[in-house]
This record gives structure tokens, C-alpha cells and sequence, in this order.
């Protein structure tokens, strides 16, 4: 990559499965390996993914800006200086895609305020991915994130986005913690309405992924999948028109 006046700020996706190394793009590839400066959740993902994806990278050379997960949307103006003068900064997720359900968002709007060149790159997100496979709404959608732990607030949560979902036909999407998955799951078929849609992506991009839409009666029919062991997206609508 050539150096311009201003470096550029790269959201640089990484793979969302142990195993889909393969979902990232050769173009995507090629930024990570090319970058010298990187902004993580935490360094030590951030470097266990690139010496897998990039074998040939000098880790030694590379720059790990971590974010503070204590202090959420904490920026530091050291993680951009690099591009002001002229390099390359990437910004990587967890997993997926940086800023979609996921922390960066802050460091992207203060990029775009200073001037500095931003480019999103392709690749795998676990709600994109669970919103295709779903078969309701794509045309208009919503991420709440984590719903409530406690079971009464998460009721009045998954209720609420019932509401939603079927007086306006908007998909609704949320996400949980893998070890409280099947709780979740198990809590949804409790209190929703038997014709409401519940659709479950599950190890997406993996060798065991599933993709389940069902109404709420017809799971409580079926021999419901263990969901305690993988990254989960849950979603909520009405069939599409």
C-alpha cells in the first residue's frame, strides 16, 4: 500500500469461527499484512488471529493499541497519530466486523472528524449472516444487543420485541453470551405468542452451523438444538411479504 499524506484508518474484519479462516477476502488478507499499526479489543486475539492469517507477518513489528474495555468508548488520540503522519491504522473486532455489534464505532467517528481516510473491508458478520439465513424481514431490521439476564426483565425484554416485530414487520435481532444461550432460547418459547417467528443462527461459519426459522409453537414440537456451546444470534419477526 502506498503512504499517502494521510494514512487511512482500515476496518479490517476477522473470522467469526475458530475455523472459517477462509471467510476472510484476499484483499482484506493483504491489508492486515501490509499494516504496521492496530487498534484490538485486546492484543493478544488480536495477535493469535493475524499469525494465523498472516504466517509470514512480522508480529514483532506490529503496534497493538488496546481498548479499555473498563472505560467503553474511551479514545486516546496516540491511536490515530500514526495516520496523521502518514501510515496505515487497522481497527479489528473480537470477531466479525469492527463497529457492527461490536466496539469501534467511536474511534471511526473521530477518524471521520480529524479528516483521516476510512475503508471498511469485507467479511464475515454474524448478524448479516444470521439476517440472510433467517427468511424474515431483510428490508428492515434492528439490533438491541444483550437483553436482560435476569428471566422477569428478560420476559418484559423479549415481549417487548414481540410488540415490535409484529405491529411494524421489523426484524428484531439479539445476541447472548453462549453459556446462557439455551436459557434464552428456552425463555423465548415460554412467553411468546405460538405464531410468532424465532429464528436461531448458531456456530455460524462453522463446521456444526445451524440456521433454524420456526414459529414459536412448531419449536415446542421439535427436539430443540444445544445452543450452550456457540456464539448465537436470536431473531424475532413475521413472515415476509
Amino acid at each position: 500500500m502506498e503512504s499517502p499524506a494521510t494514512g487511512t484508518l482500515y476496518l479490517i474484519p476477522l473470522p467469526i469461527h475458530e475455523e472459517g479462516k477462509e471467510t476472510i477476502p484476499k484483499a482484506s488478507l493483504e491489508v492486515l499484512n501490509d499494516i504496521r499499526f492496530l487498534i484490538a479489543e485486546r492484543a493478544r486475539t488480536a495477535r493469535r488471529w493475524i499469525r494465523r492469517l498472516c504466517p509470514e507477518k512480522d508480529i514483532s513489528s506490529l503496534v497493538v493499541f488496546e481498548l479499555d474495555k473498563h472505560r467503553p468508548g474511551h479514545f486516546d488520540e496516540a491511536w490515530i497519530q500514526p495516520a496523521l503522519e502518514g501510515q496505515h491504522i487497522g481497527l479489528v473486532s473480537e470477531a466479525g466486523c469492527p463497529g457492527i455489534a461490536d466496539p469501534g464505532a467511536h474511534i471511526v467517528f473521530r477518524a471521520q472528524e480529524r479528516g483521516i481516510p476510512v475503508t471498511a473491508l469485507a467479511g464475515p458478520s454474524a448478524l448479516f449472516l444470521a439476517l440472510m439465513g433467517s427468511g424474515l424481514n431483510g428490508q428492515s431490521f434492528a439490533f438491541h444487543g444483550y437483553l436482560a439476564p435476569k428471566r422477569v426483565d428478560l420476559q418484559a425484554d423479549l415481549l417487548r420485541l414481540e410488540r415490535l416485530a409484529l405491529q411494524s414487520g421489523q426484524t428484531q435481532l439479539f445476541i447472548e453470551t453462549p453459556y446462557r444461550n439455551q436459557s434464552l432460547f428456552e425463555t423465548a418459547l415460554s412467553c411468546l405468542k405460538p405464531t410468532t417467528l424465532l429464528a436461531v443462527a448458531c456456530g455460524l461459519t462453522g463446521p456444526n452451523s445451524l440456521q433454524i426459522t420456526r414459529s414459536v409453537g412448531q419449536w415446542k414440537q421439535m427436539a430443540w438444538p444445544t445452543l450452550d456451546r456457540e456464539p448465537a444470534v436470536f431473531l424475532l419477526g413475521t413472515r415476509p411479504s
